[in-house]
């Protein structure tokens, strides 16, 4: 099969292959029966081999394609109750109410449905580009406005508590991975994907540098500090070994391993940064948060938001640009220092607050 160009944002990947469309078909799981007559397949017509096209054409990530497959298998639900099993029946309309109904009764965060409007822009995109549908529905609805949130963030203090959190006393004998796992994370502004699919051929202790896979399968080199050098050194040599007991390959050359010697899952970076959190007297903490504070302490600290961009692995740097708005002191300061009028008059302020001598 010819390999096609990695289109870049998700988006366009239909609009990509409209001219030499390639229909990817995808194996029937063993055992699935046969859809009743009328009816949509449960993850609905087409989205077998549109995210087979996803996985082999386009190559987006694992994570990226298991929220599409979520995605339609609503949007499939929604149009199954309104009696909807061709993909050529459905309208600008129907795709509308559905959107309505993600906010009004499921009451998502507009991040969530523009996530789930994307989805349903490719898929049917695809889908038109593939000659399934004469028209494509998706084509004229525009994505919910995003609020640009600011990023939850820890001082260097709280911060440092985090990654210290983890101690022989009271975390069993698994503190010397999670100190580790955490201090990479830090060091790097790492997903929690990222540090759970770090393998050990990853970690360069020589360079003192990480290769990330991060979103759409791109890798990135990350250096990282002594300290985090240091405590992942001191894993490989004390835990690691002991955790990779089992001879039959379960632990995949995975870097971080759980007890049971498998790869340490996504879901269980999360409840460890939850749980040290926690023992830190700290609230509000996930492990993004620890990826923000690892952006925000490089701006602070004068870092260019190039470089930041690239240690972040972000396509576009508006995305890095968010964490421009933590440097208000800084700003306040140039302000003060260097504005011509505000210069003049915290002198005259100052010479005023003196007090008069005789």
């Amino acid at each position: 099969m010819r390999k096609a160009a990695r289109p870049s944002p998700p988006e366009s990947i239909a609009t990509a292959r409209a001219a030499r469309p390639v229909r990817a078909r995808a194996a029937a799981a063993p055992g699935a029966t046969a859809a009743k007559p009328g009816t949509p397949p449960p993850q609905g017509p087409g989205v077998r081999e549109f995210l087979a096209f996803c996985r082999i054409e386009a190559g987006l990530a694992k994570a990226t394609i298991e929220a599409y497959a979520r995605d339609l298998r609503d949007l499939w639900r929604f149009l199954g109750e309104k009696g909807i099993a061709d993909p050529g029946a459905v309208t600008m309309a129907h795709v509308t109410e559905h959107i309505q109904q993600l906010s009004r009764e499921r009451e998502m965060e507009p991040t969530s449905i523009s996530r789930h409007l994307a989805a349903m822009r490719v898929y049917f995109r695809w889908m038109h580009a593939e000659r399934k549908i004469a028209k494509d529905p998706a084509r004229l609805i525009d994505r919910p406005t995003k609020w640009k949130r600011v990023p939850g963030t820890l001082s260097i203090g709280q911060m440092r508590k985090l990654v210290e959190a983890p101690n022989p006393e009271t975390c069993g004998t698994l503190w010397l991975r999670d100190r580790c796992m955490l201090e990479l994370m830090y060091a790097g502004g790492l997903r929690a994907s990222e540090v759970g699919a770090l393998k050990i051929n990853d970690f360069n202790e020589t360079l003192g540098s990480l290769v990330v896979l991060g979103k759409g399968s791109k890798q990135r080199v990350v250096p990282v500090g002594l300290p985090a050098i240091q405590w992942t050194q001191r894993y490989l040599r004390d835990l690691r070994p002991e955790l990779a007991r089992f001879p039959d390959g379960r632990d995949q050359h995975r870097l971080l391993l759980s007890f049971s010697g498998r790869p340490l899952e996504r879901v269980a970076v999360w409840q460890l940064v939850k749980k040290y959190a926690a023992m830190a007297g700290l609230q509000d903490v996930h492990p993004h948060t620890l990826r923000h504070s690892f952006a925000t302490h490089l701006v602070v600290g004068g870092a260019n938001l190039r470089v930041v961009q690239e240690f972040l692995g972000h396509a576009n740097i508006a995305t890095t640009q968010i964490y421009t708005h933590v440097d208000r002191e800084r700003l306040r300061e140039v302000i003060w220092q260097f504005h011509p009028r505000e210069a003049v008059s915290r002198a005259e302020a100052t010479r005023r607050a003196k007090p008069k001598v005789g």
